[in-house]
């Protein structure tokens, strides 16, 4: 593909790989390393003057050195007078920060927002954006891409007798994006309500609705200690689910996550890979990973050509 250049920063090599072939091309030259004083230093391999250039870097790992890696690399495709810089982002660093839930609390996802747009980004393709008004902290065009066509998908082709199962949502935030898959799948929705004493530690549940002899699948954007999933798996055993799956987009696991899954109720925890999973899945088997590169590659290619991209909200490009 002319004119189009793709750039992967060090937090998810394979993601990009995946990409660039989808794309027809491979991903472009860039060394990136650290000096001894432990600053990175990006140097571009090759010419960007008027291209079209996309930079893919995920928030995870090493979340600090990577978003600071994207920053650089943004700002010396700029410089270097790349026609327009895309910043793809599959999980975007610090969406949880994205309000004032304390007094002196930060709004770290505007501060992320507000160095992308000074380094020089001209537009953002990132997926399942914790908060859907964090496109608003952008005064740039913002494509928040769903994981929901590839998780309908899986929920077809995975599930025995997916037409009687119950969608839930381990939280109130997450009703909304659990109502619209229920809808689509034409099935029913549950809610937890869960409260929290200190942040990633839950104190009480309750159910709402009914998963009395079916299969309940937890839908959410965001796996990162499990303990609420873990916790609503067994909410939803005692009240006589037979079987408990948990979807969720982006697959963090931090902390005691592999060894919480590993020891709860859950038949599989089905993330995409919008973070790299393989060593993840060895240490924890009950992990699957949905390939979204083809819909973050189909979204590339429809931006640089200029085609709508509103198709792939609904729908997993072949």
């Amino acid at each position: 593909m002319p004119n189009i250049k793709i750039f992967a920063g060090n937090s998810h090599p394979e993601l990009a790989q995946r990409i660039a072939q989808r794309l027809g091309t491979e991903p472009s030259k860039v060394v990136l390393k650290k000096f001894a004083n432990q600053e990175t230093c990006v140097e571009i391999g090759e010419s960007v003057r008027g291209e079209d250039v996309y930079i893919l870097q995920s928030g995870c790992g090493e979340v600090n050195d990577h978003l600071m890696e994207m920053l650089i690399m943004i700002h010396a495709c700029k410089i270097a007078s790349a026609e327009r810089v895309t910043a793809v982002i599959p999980c975007y660093p610090y969406a949880r920060q994205d309000k004032k839930d304390k007094s002196r609390a930060p709004i770290s996802a505007k501060l992320v927002a507000n160095m992308l747009s000074v380094a020089g980004a001209d537009h953002i393709i990132t997926m399942d954006l914790h908060a859907s008004q964090i496109q608003g902290f952008f005064d740039i065009p913002v494509d928040n891409l769903y994981a929901e066509p590839a998780v309908l998908k899986w929920i077809k082709e995975n599930i025995e007798n997916w037409r009687e199962c119950v969608i839930v949502s381990p939280d109130a935030g997450g009703a909304k994006r659990v109502v619209s898959i229920a809808d689509r799948l034409n099935v029913n929705f549950a809610l937890i309500h869960k409260e929290r004493a200190v942040a990633n530690e839950v104190q009480r549940m309750t159910l709402v609705g009914d998963v009395d002899n079916k299969a309940a699948i937890i839908v959410d954007d965001l796996a990162d200690t499990c303990g609420t999933v873990v916790k609503a798996a067994e909410k939803l055993k005692e009240a006589g689910a037979k079987a408990v799956y948990a979807v969720m987009t982006h697959g963090v696991f931090s902390g005691p996550a592999l060894e919480r899954v590993m020891g709860s109720c859950i038949e599989a925890i089905v993330v995409s890979n919008t973070i790299p999973q393989h060593e993840k899945i060895a240490v924890c088997p009950k992990i699957q990973a949905i390939d979204v590169s083809s819909i973050i590659g189909e979204a590339i290619r429809r931006t640089h050509n200029g085609e709508s991209v509103s198709y792939l909200f609904g729908n997993v490009p072949l």
